[in-house]
């Protein structure tokens, strides 16, 4: 009987962990980065954790279904993740969207969403009981986490991204579009489109 014990005390922590996704790398939840390419060719199981890195206020996190995301239709306001730190455990295997909803959707129609497919739960290697007259077992060193997340200075482009000329006054007069432009790196391909309301 105590046998049994020492092997579900060993073996239930191991079966509860699960790898943690950070979206986008040190890059975290950001405008101007490609999430289809970060997920092609990782592998995401239930009991994994997906945790979406960004600036509070600047950007959100919504599940949404699979038309939702397609068309980056935003749900209501009251959905959102908005931590910074949102950290999603996958429960249910599947596909999974995931979306920014900022802008009024204009941050996922600029790339902000995100497409997983989750596989079931599986164990590689089963764990080994430890010998009921082993030493007394100490637990490995943890790093704490960090309490504020700061975004890298810049992502590097991956691909075509779409700019909203003059961001939210748009096309207008009386603004000056050399200051817009400055400090951005246009590349062929890039999409200028019209932020509108």
């Amino acid at each position: 009987m105590l046998a049994i014990l020492a092997i579900v005390f060993v073996a239930l922590p191991a079966l509860a962990q699960g790898t943690e996704h950070i979206v986008g790398d040190y890059y975290g939840w950001t405008l101007n980065f490609n999430y289809n390419t970060w997920a092609k060719g990782k592998e995401f199981r239930v009991g994994d954790t997906i945790v979406f890195n960004y600036a509070t206020g600047k950007h959100n996190v919504f599940k949404v279904s699979g038309s939702a995301f397609e068309h980056c239709s935003v749900p209501p306001e009251n959905e959102a993740m908005v931590t910074g730190n949102d950290v999603i455990t996958l429960e249910t295997p599947g596909r999974k969207w995931y979306i920014c909803g900022k802008a009024e959707g204009k941050h996922c129609w600029s790339g902000m969403k995100l497409l997983i497919d989750v596989l079931p739960a599986s164990i590689e290697h089963p764990p080994v009981a430890a010998p009921l007259n082993s030493p007394t077992w100490e637990a490995p060193y943890m790093s704490p986490s960090y309490s504020k997340w700061e975004p890298p200075a810049a992502a590097p482009p991956t691909g075509p991204r779409k700019f909203f000329v003059g961001d939210n006054k748009g096309w207008t007069l009386n603004f000056n579009y050399t200051a817009w432009a400055q400090g951005k790196e246009f590349q062929v391909g890039d999409i200028l489109g019209k932020f509108s309301i």
